[in-house]
C-alpha cells in the first residue's frame, strides 16, 4: 500500500508563507461569519517556539483556533481534509497533513517548526469528542520534551452543543469562545527518557482537563453530553 501524504510528509513540503494570509481568513470566520471571543490571547507568547494544544468538540475547531491565534500557526490536521476537494487550501495554509495509523512524520516536522521558533497547535485528544481531555494521545508530550516549547492549553467551547452531531457546522453569528491559559513548562527531564515522557504526559494532561474546567466557569458554555449520540465503530470515526 502507498504511503499517504501523511505519512511521508517533510519540513519542506510545509508552506511557512500560508499562516500569513490563513489566520485572516480564519479570523475572518470568527469574527464576522461567526461570533468568536477570544479569552486569554496574551497568554501566547509573541515570540519563540510555542504549542497549542486544544480540546476538541467541533469539526471548525481547526479553523477557529487558527483565527484566534495572535500569531501565525502551523496546525497537525488530519489527512482526510487534504484528501478533500479543496485540500489544496489546507496545504496552502501550511498545516500539517497527519495520518492517523502513524503521526511520526507529522511529528517530525512539528518538532523542525517549532525548532525555527513557530507556533504548531495540536488537538491531544486525537478525535472529536466530548472535549473534557479524558485522553490524551503522547504526540503533544513528545513535541513539548523534544522541542522545550511551552505549552498553551486551549479550549474551544460552543463549536458542538448539547444534541449536535459531530460534523456540526455551528450557524452564522454563532457565539463560540475560544479560552487561552497561562503556558504549560515542564521541569527538568528526569533520569530516564521513559519517566520524563511519563512526567510530560501528566503535566500536561492535568494542565489540560484544569484548563478546559476554568474556560467552562469562565465563559458559561457547557461540553457537550454525547451520552444520547449513537455510538459508531473506530474505523468510521477517524478524526472525528
Amino acid at each position: 500500500m502507498a504511503a499517504t501524504r501523511g505519512q511521508r510528509v517533510r519540513p519542506q513540503d510545509i508552506y511557512r508563507w500560508g499562516p500569513t494570509w490563513s489566520r485572516r481568513v480564519g479570523w475572518f470566520l470568527d469574527h464576522v461569519y461567526w461570533n468568536t471571543r477570544v479569552h486569554g490571547a496574551g497568554n501566547v507568547p509573541a515570540t519563540g517556539p510555542v504549542i497549542i494544544a486544544s480540546n476538541h468538540t467541533g469539526v471548525v475547531d481547526g479553523p477557529v483556533l487558527h483565527g484566534a491565534l495572535p500569531r501565525g500557526s502551523h496546525i497537525l490536521v488530519k489527512q482526510e481534509f487534504f484528501d478533500a476537494r479543496i485540500g489544496f487550501l489546507m496545504t496552502w495554509s501550511g498545516q500539517i497533513p497527519v495520518d492517523r495509523t502513524s503521526g511520526r512524520a507529522a511529528l517530525a516536522v512539528g518538532k523542525a517548526l517549532l525548532d525555527e521558533g513557530r507556533v504548531v497547535g495540536i488537538f491531544p485528544e486525537g478525535t472529536r469528542g466530548r472535549g473534557d481531555i479524558s485522553s490524551v494521545r503522547a504526540g503533544v508530550a513528545w513535541l513539548a520534551v523534544q522541542s522545550g516549547a511551552p505549552v498553551v492549553p486551549a479550549a474551544c467551547l460552543g463549536t458542538r452543543r448539547t444534541g449536535d452531531r459531530r460534523g456540526h457546522v455551528p450557524a452564522p453569528r454563532a457565539r463560540l469562545d475560544v479560552v487561552f491559559g497561562e503556558p504549560i513548562r515542564l521541569g527538568p527531564p528526569a533520569a530516564s527518557g521513559r519517566e520524563t515522557m511519563n512526567r510530560a504526559m501528566e503535566t500536561i494532561t492535568a494542565g489540560l482537563a484544569a484548563h478546559v474546567d476554568r474556560a467552562i466557569a469562565l465563559t458559561g458554555v457547557p461540553l457537550p453530553d454525547d451520552s444520547g449520540l449513537p455510538v459508531r465503530p473506530f474505523r468510521d470515526d477517524k478524526g472525528e
